[in-house]
Parts: structure tokens; sequence; C-alpha cells
């Protein structure tokens, strides 16, 4: 049973999500959305019975690394790739302007 969408439907969509769309849009994006109505009403209607829940398309759990922290002893070189850096700290400008003079 295909799903009727009319252009009302999809603006009243569009308009709950905040959405802007032009009369040319509105008629491109209809049918669209009929066609994803119509694939979800297409498969509700496979039995899953028995199937398994996934989590995702593969059986690998963890790809990366472990995330391990390790003391680099690299202070000095990455200071010295800082644009400016003051008793072992790189130096940034203040964001924060504290003066009480803000206008």
């Amino acid at each position: 049973m295909a799903s009727q969408i009319d252009e009302q439907q999809v603006q009243h969509v569009a308009s709950l999500a905040k959405l802007k769309f032009t009369d040319a849009e509105l008629s491109e994006f209809t049918p669209q959305l009929e066609s994803i109505i119509d694939l979800f009403e297409t498969l509700e209607k496979v039995d899953t019975t028995g199937v398994k829940p996934m989590t995702s398309a593969t059986d690998q759990v963890n790809v990366m690394r472990e995330d391990v922290a390790v003391n680099s002893n690299q202070r000095e070189a990455l200071l010295k790739n800082a644009p400016e850096a003051e008793n072992g700290y790189i130096k940034v400008p203040a964001i924060i302007d504290e003066s009480g003079d803000a206008e």
C-alpha cells in the first residue's frame, strides 16, 4: 500500500524542522519523501522472527589500538614549535577581558 504524501504534509514536516522550501523544492521533495516512506513500509513487511539484532555490520570489535597514556618527554621539542612559550607552557592570547571596562 503506497503512501500518499502531499506538499502540505511536506511543508508541515519542514516547518517542524525549521526548514523553508521554495515551491520548486517542495515539488521536488514531495515524491522523494513519498518514496522513502514507501521503502519503510516495504521493510515493515519483512519477517524478522528469529533474526538476531545487530549493532554493527562487521564482527570486528575494535580495530583501533589500545588508548594508553605515555610520557614521551618531548616537552622541549613541542615548545620549540610553539609561536610563544613561557615557563614551560605554550602562551596563547587572552580571550577573556578581565579589565572590567568592556563596552
